[in-house]
Formats: structure tokens, C-alpha cells, sequence
């Protein structure tokens, strides 16, 4: 019999956790605390974890792709959150097309690299 995978969760880290806390609830995904230095975080049933930790080498070549069914309507709903105006050091980037599909970029407050797309 061939075992059931659930999910893979990446770990990512934090130079300012409180911060960072506040800017993934805020761009929408859903909290739940694990330990004083650790949380889950989640967007329908993926997710990934937050921790109370920075290795500035490390966080800063972090990336992380969420895949989209309709990349145009996300990126509408993420920019009227206007992240990057409430947080320091959040950058977002517009989408671009590529042969492959289309992608925009979000930088976190500590530097981590979201790839936001859809798959043609």
C-alpha cells in the first residue's frame, strides 16, 4: 500500500516576528499559534510555518510560489490590501507574463520572496 501524503509545510523565519505575524494576517491567511516562537499560518488548506527566527542569509534567499487560479483578481484584491504602504520593507511587484504563465512578486518584511501566479 502506498502511504497518503497531507501537505508539505515550508519553514520560514522572521527578523521582526510580532511584524510579520501582522502582515500575513493581514494579506489574508489565518493564524494559528503552535508555541511562543512559532506559528501556522494557512490559505484554504495550505500553509506554511512562521518562526521567531532570522538568519539573514537564509530569509533573504527564501522563496516561496503560491499558485492562483486567476492571477489578475488576486493581484486586484492584494494591492487594495496596500501592504506595502502599511509595512516596511514589503514590496510588491506587478505581474508579468511569461511563456510559462504569468507571476507577480510580494517581498515580506523581512525579505522573503513570494512568487504569486497561474500556470498557463
Amino acid at each position: 500500500m502506498k502511504p497518503t501524503v497531507n501537505s508539505i509545510r515550508t519553514f520560514v523565519g522572521a527578523k521582526d516576528y510580532k511584524r510579520s505575524r501582522e502582515f500575513y494576517k493581514e494579506w489574508g491567511f489565518k493564524e494559528v499559534i503552535t508555541s511562543p516562537k512559532m506559528s501556522y499560518f494557512s490559505i484554504d488548506k495550505f500553509g506554511f510555518y512562521l518562526q521567531d527566527y532570522f538568519v539573514k542569509d537564509w530569509i533573504e534567499n527564501s522563496m516561496i510560489f503560491l499558485e492562483v487560479e486567476d492571477l489578475k483578481e488576486y493581484w486586484e484584491i492584494l494591492k487594495a490590501k496596500n501592504l506595502d504602504q502599511k509595512f516596511e520593507g514589503v514590496k510588491l511587484v506587478e505581474p508579468a507574463s511569461f511563456e510559462w504563465g504569468n507571476e507577480g512578486f510580494v517581498y515580506d518584511p523581512s525579505g522573503v520572496l513570494w512568487h504569486v501566479g497561474e500556470f498557463n
